[in-house]
């Protein structure tokens, strides 16, 4: 039989991971001791559930909304307004109906000339926010990073043979081909942006998750294992992506 680590829970459904991820980022906000609480959302399916939770009052009456500061953990390079846009998702699913201050919203700047000129900027914004150019393992940027996985391993818009894999110095990058096709060009934080939080949280759901989870608890080399952040790394999973017992 497999055996699943101790920082690995496995739900029977995708809902009740959806539920349970809601429960977690309100757990973590509320809990938080900072004056600005951070957080940084993923996209996809399994997300947006979670999300459209948080307009439950069991859930939004917990959250400190005039604190707590949302960012996102990549982008596609089309206009807010495009329905592939992830800031769009979390806008119309939760962030369009809660109390949450304009300026408490950090979406990634797209009315720019390229995608690395919208990543320059979103690292920018990201250090202001910040108050420092370098990050601090003893000072995390995130209270809470939300991530999803893909069928092929990757998280945010970190994929396999990507150079974005490799950087270490930069906060956010570019990458010019990036998914399936027609391929759109993204912004994403790297590797060491999406560890500094003091939680990190992998969603993931449905059984064309289930090898690529698989691999990433085996310690295979896939970009979802790049991520190692220096709070705790916990992954929720229904049972159709979990691993099998062999």
């Amino acid at each position: 039989m497999s055996i699943v680590p101790a920082n690995v829970r496995i739900f029977e459904t995708g809902e009740a991971v959806a539920q349970a991820a809601a429960a977690a980022l309100c757990e973590a906000v509320a809990h938080s001791l900072n004056d600005r609480v951070s957080v940084c959302l993923a996209g996809g399916s399994t997300p947006k559930r979670l999300y459209r939770l948080l307009l439950e009052p069991c859930h939004s009456d917990r959250i400190p909304w005039d604190r707590v500061h949302w960012f996102w953990g990549d982008e596609r390079f089309v206009p807010m307004r495009d329905e592939r846009s992830n800031a769009r998702m979390a806008w119309g699913a939760f962030l369009a109906y809660m109390p949450a201050p304009l300026e408490n919203i950090h979406p990634v700047s797209m009315n720019t000339n390229s995608p690395a000129h919208s990543a320059e900027l979103y690292e920018q914004e990201l250090k202001r926010f910040y108050g420092a150019d370098e990050l601090d393992p003893a000072r995390p940027l995130f209270d809470l990073v939300l991530l999803g996985l893909g069928q092929d391993g990757h998280t945010a818009s970190l994929f396999p043979g990507s150079p974005a894999l490799s950087e270490r110095k930069r906060w956010v990058t570019s990458v010019e081909r990036a998914g399936m096709e027609p391929y759109v060009p993204r912004v994403t934080l790297t590797s060491p942006a999406l560890a500094s939080g003091r939680e990190v949280l992998f969603v993931v759901s449905g059984a064309g998750k289930q090898k690529a989870l698989a691999q990433v608890l085996a310690g295979e080399d896939l970009p979802a294992a790049h991520v190692q952040p220096v709070g705790r790394l916990r992954w929720f999973a229904d049972r159709a992506a979990a691993p099998e017992d062999r």
